[in-house]
């Protein structure tokens, strides 16, 4: 099976333009996408490193459930250093997202940081996707400490399907 393959499977959905691997898990499937910023049709995507692997959504998911995004913005908005990291994780994400857009192109264009926002936690998932493909921020480094290790036994993907073997690590 292919990258694209594995990851529609993933993600349970067609894929949105032609995305490359920004982080792999220990069995080699990926685990975060680097989406380009124009999709083929000239829709703007802020969203520049997508979740795939199902473990990870499926833990953070738990977390945002029970109030993970309300407890990063309390903590942004009463820890000045986490807030200021933050800011400059947006920022980042937004250079390095548009950096990528082609020259000279005139359509609309995506804006903002993690998850399109300027400031602030909208989605835990952006935020760990961010720091799993390498980048520093501050709102996904602790996400990880909390889903982390991603210590799958079996792939998730097999026979281009959910495997049916997969199951939830301890």
């Amino acid at each position: 099976m292919t990258d694209a393959e594995v990851m529609r499977v993933q993600i349970g959905r067609p894929l949105r333009g032609d995305p490359a691997i920004a982080a792999r898990c220990h069995l080699g499937l990926p685990v975060v996408a680097a989406v380009a910023p124009i999709l083929g049709d000239g829709t703007p995507f802020p969203t520049r490193y997508w979740l795939t692997c199902p473990l990870a959504s499926k833990r953070i998911g738990r977390l945002e459930s029970i109030g993970g995004v309300r407890r990063m913005e309390a903590k942004r908005q009463s820890d000045r250093e986490f807030d200021a990291a933050l800011k400059a994780a947006h920022v980042r994400y937004g250079a390095e997202r548009d950096a990528l857009i082609p020259e000279g192109y005139e359509g609309p264009v995506p804006s903002g940081g993690v998850a399109g926002l300027t400031n602030g936690i909208k989605c835990l998932h952006a935020h760990y996707a961010d720091t799993a493909a390498g980048n520093e921020n501050p709102v996904g480094a602790i996400v990880a400490g909390w889903i982390e290790p991603l210590n799958c036994t079996a792939p998730c993907v097999a026979d281009g399907a959910r495997n049916p073997l997969w199951e939830e690590p301890e």
